[in-house]
């Protein structure tokens, strides 16, 4: 005879003696006892949450490293201590004989459910801990542990039936087969998002910090997570965006890693030219350009090549329809070429190209296409805008005009006249 039938005979015993029949002596021991349990497993409860969890703490708060303090902001050794009742009330289980089936049966499920509790939160500290580093931004794992999360909660499931039924988990899993298709169409999207996850991590194709853009989501902003299912963007708007994780791999989208990798970042604007304002420089326009520091030596190799060329191919000067002259339009791109390559915003180990583009009904466009060394946003647009101030203020020194449509201002003047 074990040790709580033991107990449970001498209580029933100890009622019989005092007069109570049997029936009355069965109850009053079983709730008599049941209230013992109570208060043994309340003490096992307040040990386990006011004095060993505080201990635990204290430890943590001294520990010099800081994944033990992960551990406790998710509350893994809260949960923990949630299983000392739950022990207590197993091991005296035995004291109640009618029922001692049932309620170890019941036990062991709460058990288990409060372990998946802790596992959860250990796997949500583990993943706290792997983005404190910077290959996570690179890797993430958010994803792959929602996986593991969920085939976790499969089998728990059917432990937990298993155990109440009190029958094998082996003939639930042998019927498991049979329930594929309906697990598959339940977990589409987890199944979708698993192998776009993959994909999306093998190819190195989107990272935690990347700004991405893709308008049929309406994103164009940082990653700020990456799980399973999803991708969520923060927009430039503060706003987020959730993008289906197989989106990505079905749809294109645009990552601007590139940019922030190479330590540049593309300017490319273009001046519209008015092409009435085109023509010949003059000498007297030659020499005022001289004064222009950014391209004297310019106007001085560019009108002895000139000079050179027209000599050697015995070009009549007495038209300017003849041979090869200094254009006011060519002067300004050497201009901005040579303004550019003296700006200290400007990086001059990529793309710099100062071009003129096919001339249309608004103009002659004259583009520039350089990078900035700056990749900062706010100080990328200053710079860009500070060049184009300066651009379209010097372009009338060019004797250039810059199109525009006409305005209200323009159509007053010419009344006025």
């Amino acid at each position: 005879m074990n040790m709580g039938l033991s107990i449970y005979k001498i209580i029933e015993n100890w009622f019989l003696t005092q007069g109570i029949g049997e029936s009355g002596a069965y109850y009053l021991s079983i709730l008599l006892l049941a209230v013992a349990v109570l208060l043994i497993a309340f003490l096992a409860n307040f040990i386990a949450k006011r004095i060993l969890l505080s201990v635990v703490h204290m430890f943590v708060r001294k520990s010099q490293t800081k994944w033990d303090d992960v551990f406790a902001e998710r509350k893994v050794f809260d949960r923990l201590s949630h299983i000392a009742p739950a022990l207590v009330i197993y091991y005296m289980a035995d004291i109640f004989p009618a029922g001692q089936e049932t309620i170890e049966r019941l036990v062991i499920v709460y058990i288990i459910l409060v372990g998946v509790l802790v596992y959860d939160s250990f796997l949500n500290a583990v993943v706290d801990i792997y983005r404190t580093y910077e290959i996570s931004k690179q890797k993430p794992i958010k994803g792959y542990i929602q996986v593991i999360k969920i085939v976790t909660y499969i089998f728990v499931i059917i432990f937990v039936i298993s155990t109440l039924m009190n029958r094998s988990p082996l003939i639930l899993l042998s019927g498991l087969g049979a329930m594929t298709a309906v697990l598959m169409l339940i977990f589409k999207d987890s199944i979708l998002g698993l192998v776009a996850g993959v994909q999306l991590s093998i190819n190195d194709m989107v990272r935690i910090g990347d700004w991405i853009e893709m308008p049929n989501f309406g994103a164009d902003g940082d990653v700020v997570d990456i799980t399973l299912n999803t991708v969520m963007v923060q927009n430039w708007d503060k706003t987020i965006s959730t993008i289906p994780a197989y989106a990505l791999i079905s749809n294109s989208f645009k990552n601007w890693r590139g940019m922030s990798e190479s330590g540049g970042r593309r300017i490319k604007r273009s001046l519209n030219i008015d092409m009435n304002s085109i023509k010949f420089c003059t000498e007297e326009i030659i020499e005022r350009f001289k004064n222009i520091q950014y391209i004297t030596d310019y106007i001085e190799k560019k009108k002895d090549e000139l000079a050179e060329y027209n000599k050697e191919y015995n070009i009549d000067g007495s038209t300017l329809a003849n041979g090869r002259h200094m254009t006011n339009v060519g002067t300004f791109r050497a201009y901005i070429q040579a303004y550019l390559k003296n700006h200290p915003k400007i990086h001059k180990e990529m793309t710099f190209l100062i071009r003129q583009l096919k001339p249309t009904e608004t103009g002659l466009p004259i583009e520039i296409y350089v990078f900035s060394n700056d990749q900062d946003w706010v100080n990328y647009e200053a710079i860009q805008a500070d060049i184009f101030d300066h651009l379209l203020a010097v372009a009338p020194e060019f004797e250039l005009r810059l199109f525009q449509n006409p305005s209200g201002y323009d159509f007053k003047v010419l009344t006025d006249r």
